[in-house]
């Protein structure tokens, strides 16, 4: 039989992403609700090695919903790798009173969060923190949402520009693996082109598109490139290589960067994080464990977090077709 859990720690790992927050105040709040304590862990597996927790309520969490980033911190850590520093953190919390675990982050965070509970039977329940949306087992990652909207916002701003000036512009956007917001952003901005990692579209491909849109009239040109794209060693270099094809091309490059990851979280993302953060805390008192809440067909659902790490999203295939009619 499970251990009655009476106080649960949250904390944040990995990149932060819009909507972490809001995930942390429902955690809280949820506690709050069944009456048990809840501790907020700063600077993710670091903080949890050091002990820097600190006791949350209900008036702790007031005002973050709308706000981005996360106010536990966020930090990597290389100690939490090895068995020395996952027993230290396995003695801060016991020494806290901790009895179980909800870990706001991408795979990385999921993967100690495992480990972790392999080793020391502890409880832990993930919730995905990520704009990359590359986490299996949710439709959508918290941050995802509010990242496209920034992306879709700053795309209409550039092709002002590039409407004005006749100008080819490539715009690249954060998807080391996955070409989740490359995709959906570059359909939403109405770009002519979108190069993802998942499909390898080629130079001489990516000419003859322009040189098409060229011939059909098109005075300016979004071209949306995910950073883990595989069609050239880097945006720049696909700009000289463009550029000394095309001369009749002006050529501009940019890289949106972290504000992707900044800003106040959308509608749906502090929905999702406040649906999330229930289901978190509940799914533990419930005696669950080792899992990821997660979004599938609008429902939450749990997937166990090894499914969750090792799985892989798909693109979706026929938002690709759609892009292909879309950029005639």
């Amino acid at each position: 039989m499970s251990k009655k859990i009476s106080k649960i720690g949250v904390l944040t790992s990995g990149g932060d992403s819009p909507g972490m927050n809001a995930a942390i105040r429902s955690v809280v709040r949820t506690c709050a609700y069944h009456n048990i304590e809840c501790v907020g862990i700063y600077r993710g597996y670091q903080g949890m090695i050091e002990g820097d927790f600190k006791d949350m309520g209900p008036r702790t969490v007031h005002n973050i919903v709308n706000k981005g980033g996360t106010i536990l911190k966020s930090a990597r850590s290389k100690e939490f790798m090895t068995p020395e520093g996952r027993k230290k953190a396995h003695s801060q919390l016991q020494a806290a009173g901790v009895d179980a675990l909800v870990v706001i982050g991408g795979d990385g965070s999921f993967t100690g969060a495992e480990v972790f509970n392999k080793e020391y039977g502890f409880p832990v329940m993930g919730i995905p923190g990520t704009i990359d949306n590359d986490i299996f087992g949710t439709s959508h990652t918290l941050g995802y949402d509010t990242a496209l909207n920034t992306v879709v916002d700053v795309i209409d701003k550039i092709r002002d520009t590039a409407s004005s000036h006749n100008r080819l512009f490539f715009v690249e956007v954060m998807g080391r693996d996955a070409g989740h917001i490359a995709l959906n952003a570059g359909i939403g901005a109405g770009a002519e082109e979108i190069l993802i990692p998942e499909e390898d579209m080629g130079l001489e491909r990516l000419l003859d598109s322009l040189k098409k849109s060229k011939a059909a009239g098109k005075s300016s040109s979004i071209v949306v490139i995910a950073e883990g794209d595989k069609i050239g060693k880097s945006v720049f270099e696909l700009k000289d290589y463009v550029e000394a094809n095309l001369p009749e091309y002006d050529v501009r490059v940019s890289v949106l960067g972290h504000m992707q990851r900044g800003g106040a979280p959308s509608c749906f993302d502090r929905v999702l994080a406040s649906r999330l953060g229930v289901k978190a805390v509940e799914s533990l008192l419930e005696g669950k464990s080792n899992l990821m809440v997660g979004l599938i067909h609008d429902k939450i659902a749990l997937t166990p977090l090894e499914q969750a790490i090792k799985g892989h999203t798909e693109i979706d295939r026929e938002l690709l077709r759609v892009s292909d009619i879309m950029s005639i």
